[in-house]
Formats: C-alpha cells, structure tokens, sequence
C-alpha cells in the first residue's frame, strides 16, 4: 500500500521536473473535457510506427552515447577546430546535410549528443549550439520528399518524381541554409577555443560501440522498408540481452511525450473553429495558402499543418514552401525543435530558442514570400 501511495508523488516530480510533458498532460485533459467521446479514439490517432522508430533510434543513440563514441568525437573537434564559429558552421553544415537523407529527428538523435559531449572540454555555448542545429536540421530537411513528415506526405500527395520535387524545393532550401550560415556567422564570434587542459580522450566501450554501429544501418534500412516494429524488435533484443544498462538511460519520457504530442495537435487540427477559421480564409489565393500554411504551423505545428491544408488545396508547393517555413518561429512549429531542446534539457534554452527563430522566420519568410510572388 505505500508503495502505491507514492506512485502520484513520483509522477508530479515528474511532471514538476518536465514543464513540456507537463503542458501536454494538461492540453490533453482539457481537450477531454471538451470532447469526452473523442477520447476513445486516442490510440487512432498516434502514428505508432513513428514511435517504434523513436524507441529505437533512442536506443541506438543511448548506446553511441553510454560507448563514449560521441565523447571522442566530441574530443577531436575540440582540439582540431579553432574557434568557436568553425565550429557552430561545422555543426550546422553536418546537421543540414544529414537532415536531408537522414530526416531532421534522425539528424538530431546523432548531432546533439556529440554537441553534448563537448560540454567540460571547454568553455562553450552549449544551448546555442543546439539552437541552431534545430534551424539547421529544419532548413536542410526541406531539400527532399524523406527530409521531413510533411514533405513526404506532400510528395506522396503530389505524385510527382523525386527529382521534381527536389527541383521545387531547391531555391527554398538555398534561401534557408543562406540565412543560416549569415545568422550563424553573426550569433558566433572568432573566438579561439581553449581546451581545459586536464582533458583526455574517452574510452570507448568496444562491444557496445561495435553493436550500436552494425544495428544502426540495419535499423534504418529497415525504416526505409516501412518495418519500424521489426527494427526495434531487432534492436531491443540486442539490447534487452546485453546492454541493461543502456536500457535504463534511455530518456523513456520522450516517447510518452511524442504520444501525446500526436494526440493533442490533431484534436487542436480537429476542433471547429479550427476548421471553419481554415475554410472562411480563402485559399484559393496563392499568398493566402501560403501566409496561413506558416500561422497554421505556429499553431499547431507544420505535420498536422500541412495535412490540415492538404484538405482545402491542391497546390502541394505553396503547402510545402509554407510548412517547411512555419517550423521556424515559435517552438511548436516543428517537432524537430521539441526534440533538440529535449534532449538539451536545459530550461532557459526554450526561451531563447526564440531569440533566434523567431527572427529567421522573419528573415527567410520575407525572403521566400518576395521569391514566389514579388513577379506576380
């Protein structure tokens, strides 16, 4: 009995500890309260591949961590890289680019860990950096239709070839990554870096290093072949049998977290007033489709966004365009940004995620809006 009784004690620490889990619990509960038959179709609404797919991949990077493989890698950037803006352009160019083949959480789960592993190497904006691999990870995912879930659903949507899509994307792609480079330059100074001088290189846990490194390939290939449950059944066997431990670190909290992010954006994308606020703005107008895809995403994210447009236009470009732009902004606008922070765990990072998004979507919406319609 009294360990039942402090069960709802541990749960509120928690909560008290999470600020965003705790958000979504209570956007949940009053969406509920709202809706009370809805609530039956909860479990319909979650795109459960999706979280096999973040189980193992946070695994996997679990696994990278606990081998110290990032640490190292961490270790070599500190001392070959000469200041701290070779590095943030190191880190923003790696994580554009792997967001584009790898999609943007993927890119996240490999390129904030090893960001972490140079914390107490040196004296280094550790949240900013994360910041600003989140933008990085947004703006290079828009390249391609596998970059992020609203360009893939898009693209399956539009039915055209994949280097089409890639051709329409591309100038959007040059605009964001052009404005993230210049931010980047502007937000980090040439100031050398000084390594702490009691720093070494890490071990590496071989067995494990090895393990994560053969499983890695494997569970993305078996993404790729939509067998997410069939990867992490691969995965958490390997792991259940040899790595308990790494089993335990694992950040288990995300993934309640990404399910009632699935269930709390669709029934926001449901509710009436939603709905009848999307059909009275008049999409039919190319600059109103795409000024209300970017609001729409500062709402209620760009995914649920751009399915939400998909049903009162056909006009897949504007959509993308607008989705892809709407992740920046505030925090909610993309999912790629929840994650980074998330994995920061830092509580003033979430304030000034701001600092910077908010201004870029300034910037490179302007820019994209004048590139479409300033001839028209």
């Amino acid at each position: 009995m009294r360990r039942l009784l402090l069960i709802p004690a541990e749960i509120a620490t928690r909560l008290q500890r999470d600020i965003l889990l705790l958000v979504l619990v209570l956007l949940c509960f009053g969406l509920s309260l709202l809706d009370p038959d809805a609530i039956a179709t909860y479990p319909q609404r979650v795109d459960w591949p999706t979280i096999a797919a973040l189980a193992g991949l946070l695994l996997l990077t679990t696994g990278l961590e606990e081998s110290g493989l990032l640490q190292h890698a961490a270790y070599q950037m500190i001392i070959r890289m000469h200041s701290e803006r070779n590095l943030a352009l190191l880190l923003v160019g790696t994580s554009a680019a792997m967001a584009t083949v790898l999609t943007n959480d993927i890119a996240l789960f490999i390129v904030v860990p090893l960001t972490l592993g140079l914390n107490g190497m040196a004296t280094l904006p550790i949240a900013r950096l994360v910041i600003f691999e989140a933008l990085a990870v947004n703006a290079g995912s828009v390249l391609t239709p596998m970059g992020n879930p609203q360009n893939l659903f898009l693209w399956q949507r539009s039915g055209i070839p994949f280097m089409a899509f890639v051709a329409e994307m591309a100038p959007l792609a040059g605009i964001l990554l052009g404005t993230l480079l210049a931010l980047t330059v502007f937000a980090f100074p040439a100031r050398h870096i000084d390594p702490h001088e009691d720093i070494v290189p890490p071990l590496l846990a071989r067995r494990l290093l090895w393990s994560c490194l053969l499983l890695y390939p494997v569970f993305l290939i078996l993404l790729d072949l939509r067998q997410p449950w069939v990867g992490l059944a691969i995965v958490a066997t390997v792991f259940g049998a040899a790595f308990r431990q790494v089993v335990k670190q694992v950040d288990w909290a995300l993934i309640i977290v990404f399910v009632l992010i699935f269930i709390d954006l669709r029934l926001l994308a449901d509710l009436p007033p939603v709905q009848a606020m999307v059909a009275t703005i008049g999409l039919h107008d190319p600059q109103r489709l795409f000024l209300a895809g970017v609001l729409i995403s500062q709402l209620i994210s760009n995914v649920p966004g751009a399915i939400l447009l998909a049903e009162h236009s056909l006009d897949w470009r504007l959509m993308a365009w607008a989705a892809n732009i709407g992740g920046f902004g505030l925090l909610i606008g993309s999912l790629a940004n929840l994650i980074a922070l998330r994995l920061l765990g830092d509580r003033r990072a979430w304030w000034n995620f701001h600092a910077w998004s908010l201004p870029f979507l300034v910037i490179a919406g302007t820019l994209s809006y004048l590139w479409l319609f300033a001839g028209a």
